[in-house]
């Protein structure tokens, strides 16, 4: 496996790009327009600045990078020679579908195709396919760079043997990975989504500052980063599309938490957009 095709350069699509390009991957990242394009690969070269300057990379890898790296806003162009396609668009079921029967067309058949999808059934965007064998879900964690796993989601239809390729590309990426059966919201977006929302219902009662109650999780339960940032970080938008997706397949105990749904309303989508339960400069 030497050509990886990103589909979808925000957030996760430039993370997945830029690890993928570093472990020493030829790299085609699409979008749909021009302007989308030239913003992320900006953002991802300055990345790759920041990692050359904090050491974290080494000059020669600094520049076989970015020569691995393709900017494409043509899908055909960008995926008719990959080994693996990663699909890293909103979380839209629809949009997904339209995407890997576009994929399936202009693809070899040999290539997987794989949606970095978190709580969405890669069953059932395989069953638009005619290689469901080959289709398989890749949830990668934001940023991508740092987080150390990948959840590797089976079809009903998903082969062992493009279980064991996918395992071996992350292996490649320097990621640990975990085998899920697929049920809606996987492991990491059920447990994370329950967490985050408890903390929405937690705020919007009064009970703490949104700095406390990140502050008790991370201090008192050694989470890594608290969970009101880290939907700040997702995209509240995001992370309102999760909710209302596990509600809707898992019932009560994921209803959204109103002031995340009031939040969305607003425009406050976290980081992203400047304000969230944080504010941003």
């Amino acid at each position: 496996m030497d050509t990886i095709t990103v589909v979808g350069s925000g957030v996760m699509g430039k993370g997945i790009a830029y690890t993928c390009a570093v472990s020493g991957f030829k790299v085609y990242l699409n979008d749909i327009n021009q302007e989308i394009i030239d913003k992320a690969k900006n953002d991802i070269y300055s990345l790759l600045e920041g990692s050359l300057q904090k050491g974290f990379i080494s000059e020669e890898q600094y520049g076989k990078a970015k020569d691995r790296l393709y900017f494409e806003t043509d899908l055909e162009t960008a995926a008719k020679n990959a080994d693996l396609v990663i699909e890293a668009v909103l979380e839209k079921i629809e949009l997904k579908i339209d995407i890997f029967k576009k994929l399936d067309r202009i693809c070899s058949p040999e290539t997987i195709l794989a949606t970095n999808t978190s709580t969405m059934s890669p069953t059932e965007i395989g069953a638009q396919t005619s290689r469901p064998d080959k289709v398989v879900a890749m949830h990668f964690f934001n940023p991508v760079h740092k987080m150390k796993l990948i959840e590797i989601i089976r079809g009903l239809e998903t082969s062992d043997d493009t279980v064991r390729m996918v395992k071996k590309a992350g292996e490649k990426l320097k990621k640990e990975t975990v085998e899920v059966n697929e049920f809606p919201g996987f492991v990491t977006s059920r447990m994370n989504c329950l967490i985050g929302n408890e903390a929405m219902n937690m705020l919007m009662e009064g009970v703490a500052s949104a700095e406390d109650i990140d502050k008790a999780l991370k201090l008192g339960l050694n989470h890594p980063m608290g969970p009101l940032a880290l939907a700040d970080l997702v995209g509240l938008d995001t992370r309102l599309r999760n909710m209302e997706y596990l509600y809707q397949t898992l019932g009560e105990k994921y209803r959204p938490c109103p002031l995340l749904i009031k939040y969305v309303k607003a425009g406050r989508l976290g980081k992203k957009s400047g304000s969230g339960f944080y504010q941003y400069s």
